[in-house]
């Protein structure tokens, strides 16, 4: 996911990918949850604020707000004064998730895809005007390729991931990379 939390400017210990645990695994299969996370990355947000974002309700907010902290990746603030004097909550990201390794490959569909359906809603708020750098291309690859391909890819994102302190005073982008198969047309080819 790319979320890092430390603003001070302090460089953080070197990272390496681990495996996501169970908890990790159920909190990032699910749009709203990784938008959630995408959001207060770049700032800390309270619920009521992600609610209004996100187009949703409150309770549902604070319902994939308490997973995302019971797994770690999401942490509360502390508590600020709001414009009306009352007493606000914030929550601001881990940047736990960017160091998972894989960790939607060995569930359902409707969960792997989490990360798509946000990035699409993501895209559709942001507009056609946000696009910076496109790509799109097919390869031919082997299982050993593929690997190979994430883990080069992987290692260019990390070192950016990882000095992204440094550059908090610039404008903030999101991107993924995104890797499937692709059908020929020839239905017989593709079962």
């Amino acid at each position: 996911m790319g979320e890092h939390a430390d603003g001070a400017g302090a460089r953080p210990p070197a990272r390496r990918r681990r495996a996501a645990t169970a908890q990790e695994v159920k909190a990032l299969s699910h749009p709203l949850r990784i938008r959630i996370l995408r959001l207060c990355v770049v700032r800390e947000f309270t619920n009521k604020e992600l609610a209004d974002r996100l187009d949703t309700t409150p309770g549902t907010v604070l319902y994939h707000v308490r997973l995302l902290v019971d797994a770690g990746l999401l942490l509360p603030a502390p508590v600020r004064t709001g414009a009306s004097g009352a007493l606000e909550k914030p929550y601001r990201a881990t940047g736990e998730s960017w160091w998972l390794d894989g960790p939607l490959r060995e569930v359902g569909e409707g969960a792997a895809a989490a990360p798509v359906r946000a990035l699409q809603q993501e895209l559709d708020e942001a507009g056609p005007a946000s696009l910076r750098s496109y790509s799109r291309f097919v390869l031919h690859l082997s299982d050993e390729e593929i690997a190979e391909l994430d883990r080069r890819i992987l290692a260019v994102l990390d070192e950016y991931v990882a000095t992204d302190h440094e550059r908090r005073d610039r404008p903030a982008y999101g991107g993924a990379f995104l890797l499937h198969s692709i059908t020929d047309g020839d239905p017989a080819a593709d079962g």
